[in-house]
């Protein structure tokens, strides 16, 4: 390629001088050599920097991720200590009152409501009229019975006068000893014809008084299930069916389930003392009239039964209430619980300290080093917030308050201090049923 060339394409510069062609001398190297290796040093320099800050980041990360694992697997925990249990005597258990007697009134003759006298609140006396029903049905029955009492009755009159004709002509051996016989068949069957007639129309007519619904004891309404017009079946077809409910109500009644323990404490007779929280500060006396005398498989209690007079009628039927039995531990069972307190004093805990495990049921206790130990413990009265425990703690012990389910010995934790719930409050006033006796007392 020519100088020519070179200059027309600029790869050498070129100057024409006199016509004649000379080549410029080309720019020195070792600059553009330094600009670029101090462009190569500055690129890597800032590549270092930005691995250092990654790793340093990548690294303060881990930290940070670390530390908040370890303090997301910390387990918190929240304890507590059982408390002594003031009155060691006292079982309280639920009840529902009732009346002395109580009974649904049904209908005894089908038809309908003429009209109802008596209403809800009334006190009636024995006798007194509470409605009255218009049967058709039975009215026509009747007549239908009456009607064939008198056919019976003429029956029985022909049947008669036929086999007493029949026996005078037999004495004269007119008619053989057959006919007699057949006279006299006939004339028993009449009978028995006007009997089943009388018994037919006295039994409707029983029925037909039925169409006055009277009170079968004196007490008060409860409940009145019936308007003008409605139709009744007869029977007791459930409660639904009910015409009117009736209680005496001046005496009560209550039913208690008392705990398999403490069944052989009570005696018919003994004194108990009734309280509702409705009438705050008012206790009402009792009487154990009576007792199951066995103990039921499913619940493992015994009925007892008992009365108390209310005269002033400051209790109601149907009330929820909380019977107080006099009852008290004896030296066996403050014997079983010398590992449970000192000196046989019976502790609670709060009911949400128990875990129910297969070996039984447990309570996790919060040694001093902050590690759990699962203590296997003997529950004996269910005060519903709060359990007496019999033995396996100390007051001295710390109960984890609501334990997971996945807690399990020798688990690390951290203890976070919260004052203690007040739970004994009810076991201060005494003991109530396990909590499958209350299941079966309401």
């Amino acid at each position: 390629m020519s100088d020519q060339r070179h200059a027309v394409l600029g790869i050498h510069g070129t100057t024409e001088a006199d016509g004649k062609v000379h080549t410029a001398h080309l720019p020195h190297r070792a600059p553009v050599l330094r600009r670029a290796r101090l462009m190569t040093l500055a690129v890597l320099l800032v590549l270092g920097a930005g691995a250092v800050a990654s790793f340093a980041l990548r690294v303060s990360h881990a930290n940070a991720l670390a530390a908040a694992t370890a303090e997301q697997g910390k387990v918190f925990v929240t304890t507590t200590s059982a408390k002594p249990l003031a009155d060691k005597g006292g079982l309280v258990l639920p009840g529902t009152l009732q009346g002395m007697t109580e009974a649904p009134i049904y209908a005894r003759s089908a038809g309908y409501v003429l009209r109802w006298h008596r209403d809800i609140g009334s006190r009636v006396a024995k006798g007194d009229l509470l409605a009255e029903i218009d049967t058709p049905d039975i009215d026509q029955q009747l007549a239908q019975a009456i009607a064939a009492r008198d056919q019976s009755a003429s029956s029985l009159e022909l049947a008669k006068s036929s086999a007493e004709r029949w026996e005078a002509l037999r004495k004269k051996d007119a008619v053989t000893q057959q006919e007699l016989n057949e006279r006299s068949s006939a004339y028993t069957q009449a009978k028995a014809n006007l009997a089943a007639a009388d018994a037919n129309a006295i039994r409707l007519r029983k029925l037909q008084e039925f169409k006055r619904i009277v009170a079968p004891f004196a007490g008060v309404i409860t409940h009145r299930n019936i308007e003008v017009g409605d139709l009744v079946d007869a029977g007791n077809g459930g409660a639904g069916r009910a015409l009117f409910t009736l209680a005496q109500v001046d005496s009560l009644r209550v039913y208690v389930y008392v705990p398999q323990a403490y069944a052989q404490k009570i005696k018919v007779g003994d004194h108990v003392s009734v309280s509702q929280k409705e009438l705050p500060g008012k206790s009402f006396d009792g009487t154990v009239v009576r007792t199951a005398g066995a103990i039921d498989s499913a619940t493992r209690s015994m009925q007892v039964e008992i009365n108390l007079p209310n005269k002033e009628n400051a209790l109601l039927a149907g009330a929820y209430v909380e019977v107080s039995l006099p009852t008290s531990h004896t030296a066996a069972n403050l014997a079983s619980n010398q590992d449970a307190g000192s000196a046989g004093q019976l502790l609670t805990v709060p009911s949400n300290v128990i875990l129910f495990r297969p070996e039984g049921s447990m309570v996790a206790l919060v040694d001093s080093n902050g590690k759990i130990r699962l203590q296997t413990v003997s529950i004996g009265r269910d005060f519903g917030n709060a359990l007496e425990i019999r033995s396996g703690i100390s007051m001295q012990d710390k109960l984890v308050l609501n334990p997971p389910d996945s807690l399990a010995d020798g688990d690390q934790v951290t203890v976070v201090q919260k004052p203690d719930e007040p739970h004994t409050d009810r076991a201060e006033k005494g003991s109530t049923a396990p909590a499958s006796v209350n299941k079966a007392a309401s």
